[in-house]
């Protein structure tokens, strides 16, 4: 209860000084009711859905679009708060000027009145983060990108010179709300005509009959060497309530059996070979492995027991903190690591090629795209789906495509 009420004041403070921009603009009190409407119905939905008689229930869409609204509606707040905030940082200072220097005759009224043009300003630029929500919600969650990457590597078996690895990620399944454009995503990923595809992780939110809908869809996922598959936290069912541990236990195991009928092996702290022309890699999955709360199931010397040192290894590995954590000191070098998991925080902005940014860079080091230490890289995917808030901002949806190439740089 203190968490809520904690809220409501913030918020409070937030829409009491975003509404000054519109007390400015318009002196029409018609015009400020609708204001004071939307944010009492938003706010109530919000504190229903996640306080409510469903607040265990885990994920459902009533829960993304009562925290959708909110971000639609509090971040553009936030931006007229800082703007009202900002011209009070000069109007203060003159209130105190008038304080000391008029006196009675001020008959109170120390403050200058707020500029007009400084609260269209304000109103034109929160306008930005309104438009962009609103898009991310209604477009921008399959609004899915192709990114390429080309990897070298000098002890790459020659036999996969050329070598093709379609990633995929989060996929979320129980967040879907448009069939259609998960089979053309679908399509997407099968267009690439990758040698293999290897899923990083959280197929549902937390229950296994969220993939039921879509068994059809994900089913034509096809590839030469086949699909592969890890566990990610989500996975796992932790995050609602169950009736039993006997009953939590099941949901995961329905998981497997339904991956394994959409044609994935699913490595459990496993290893398999892709061989090729007598030559062969190493393909090691680990279940999930994180920090700051998220499960520890991973097991990297387990998964690894039947390669060798020098095999060439592609490890698949739900959290990027495992790989900064575990896998690059690890005495085995392992070659390209997969990840997904942080969903590059589904808000952010991005110049493919140039420039990239999200407040998730404070909580991961290792976020989104390809990174590179000590001889050893790793592909943070940003996910195929989406959690909580039900949309993208900036950061896409995607469908990762790396090319394995015998050489000693990257492109």
């Amino acid at each position: 209860m203190l968490r809520w009420i904690i809220f409501l004041i913030l918020f409070a403070i937030i829409d009491l000084y975003a509404f000054q921009a519109f007390k400015t603009v318009s002196k029409n009190n018609w015009f400020h009711i609708p204001y004071w409407v939307i944010s009492i119905v938003v706010v109530g939905n919000f504190i229903f859905n996640y306080y409510g008689f469903n607040r265990r229930d885990g994920f459902s869409h009533a829960h993304a679009y009562a925290f959708g609204f909110l971000v639609a509606i509090l971040l553009p707040k936030i931006v007229l708060l800082i703007g009202m905030f900002a011209e009070d940082v000069f109007r203060v200072p003159q209130a105190i000027y008038r304080y000391f220097t008029e006196g009675d005759s001020a008959k109170g009224n120390y403050f200058p009145s707020r500029r007009q043009f400084v609260s269209q300003i304000a109103l034109g630029i929160a306008a930005i983060p309104l438009a962009s929500v609103i898009y991310g919600i209604y477009k921008g969650k399959y609004n899915y990108k192709v990114l390429k990457y080309t990897l070298n590597f000098e002890d790459l078996p020659a036999a996969f010179d050329g070598y093709k690895i379609t990633q995929i990620s989060d996929i979320h399944s129980g967040s879907f709300d448009n069939m259609d454009k998960v089979n053309y995503a679908i399509d997407l990923v099968n267009d690439q005509q990758s040698d293999v595809i290897l899923f990083t992780g959280d197929m549902v939110n937390n229950k296994s009959d969220e993939l039921l809908p879509y068994m059809n869809v994900f089913n034509k996922l096809k590839a030469k060497d086949g699909l592969f598959s890890i566990l990610g936290n989500h996975d796992y069912g932790d995050y609602v309530t169950w009736e039993s541990e006997e009953a939590k236990h099941q949901n995961l195991e329905d998981l497997k059996t339904l991956q394994k009928e959409l044609g994935f092996d699913l490595l459990l702290n496993e290893s398999r070979f892709l061989e090729r022309n007598g030559e062969r890699i190493a393909l090691v999955g680990v279940e999930n492995w994180g920090i700051g709360g998220f499960k520890q199931a991973g097991d990297l010397k387990k998964a690894s027991q039947n390669i060798n040192e020098n095999d060439f290894k592609i490890l698949m590995s739900h959290d990027p903190t495992h790989w900064e954590k575990v896998v690059i000191n690890d005495p085995y070098r392992y070659h390209l690591t997969l990840s997904g998991h942080t969903h590059g925080m589904q808000f952010g902005i991005e110049i493919p090629g140039w420039f990239k940014w999200s407040p998730i860079k404070w909580r991961y080091k290792y976020w989104a795209g390809i990174y590179k230490e000590m001889d050893q890289y790793i592909n943070v995917n940003r996910g195929f789906g989406y959690l909580a808030f039900p949309g993208r901002v900036g950061i896409w949806p995607e469908i990762t495509v790396i090319e394995l190439k015998k050489g000693t740089s990257m492109t």
